[in-house]
């Protein structure tokens, strides 16, 4: 609501545009155990922690800019709400994208009586849900603004990574697309899901079928997490690029772009992330 949250390597920093016009920026530390430890660079495992790990920041970042829509700046990022309506959002979640197109399926299942088929079609299912549902999202005039401050994020990132100066001028031009956003993560997770739960067959009893579907959402996680990493890092490369496509384009509904204020507030949460974790970046020729 109404900012941007930036993650680093040790410091999550959020930026939100207070009633008053000022820009508040709160900052947290990131657990040690998860982003700076041996868990961190086991392959497949780490998507998956760090993914849940990303969902109560994400949710926390939330809170905070409610907090300061209503006035309430100096409250923590702490509270339990956030994580009761974390756990509410993944319940619905695993229902919309994950159990909603086994129910649909299965008359389809009844009649062709081919469990391959059935479970590509509940795959189509799945991403046609997906990318109906971020776009419907995104009619309502509030949801927008969220696209457009998503945009004004990837903007100050990008012109960070092309070593741009962190002014809302010089990070105008940048692309509102970037390979690492959570977008590529859910278009990748739903393709995942055709190839994981195709050859799986089709059981006839509803608690393993819709159990399998719920409890290999985390090795999913982890192939799409490495998938993006490795993505990102190769992104240069024209048959990389090829296959990131797709996510890409669909960042056309999730990314919109942003005004001089949104970006802003990007490059306030970006810098400050850079202050705290590599100042090397703030010299007064970056950030002028």
């Amino acid at each position: 609501m109404e900012g941007v949250m930036m993650r680093g390597q040790r410091i999550m920093a959020v930026a939100v545009r207070a009633p008053s016009s000022e820009i508040i920026v709160k900052t947290e530390e990131l657990p040690a155990a998860l982003y700076q430890s041996g868990i961190s660079k086991i392959p497949f495992l780490r998507g998956s922690i760090i993914l849940w790990d990303t969902l109560g920041l994400g949710m926390r970042a939330l809170m905070f800019s409610a907090d300061v829509a209503m006035g309430e700046e100096d409250v923590k990022l702490t509270r339990p709400i956030a994580w009761t309506t974390a756990a509410i959002g993944i319940v619905l979640g695993v229902g919309l994208f994950f159990v909603l197109p086994v129910v649909l399926t299965a008359y389809v299942h009844s009649q062709i009586g081919n469990p391959l088929m059935a479970n590509v079609l509940e795959g189509v299912v799945r991403l046609a849900l997906l990318v109906g549902y971020v776009w419907a999202i995104g009619l309502m005039p509030d949801i927008r603004r969220v696209y457009q401050y998503h945009g004004a994020e990837h903007k100050a990132i990008n012109a960070f990574e092309s070593g741009a100066h962190l002014t809302v001028d010089a990070i105008l031009p940048h692309s509102i697309r970037h390979p690492r956003c959570g977008t590529n993560f859910l278009l990748i997770v739903g393709v995942l899901t055709i190839a994981v739960f195709a050859p799986l067959g089709r059981p006839e009893s509803w608690l393993i079928l819709i159990g399998s579907r719920i409890v290999l959402i985390p090795v999913i996680a982890g192939i799409a997490y490495e998938t993006i990493k490795w993505g990102a890092a190769h992104i240069r490369n024209p048959g990389v690029r090829a296959l990131m496509a797709p996510g890409l384009a669909l960042q056309g509904i999730t990314t919109k772009e942003p005004d001089a204020g949104q970006i802003e507030v990007a490059a306030a949460a970006l810098r400050e992330v850079l202050r705290l974790e590599r100042p090397e970046f703030l010299t007064e020729a970056a950030i002028a």
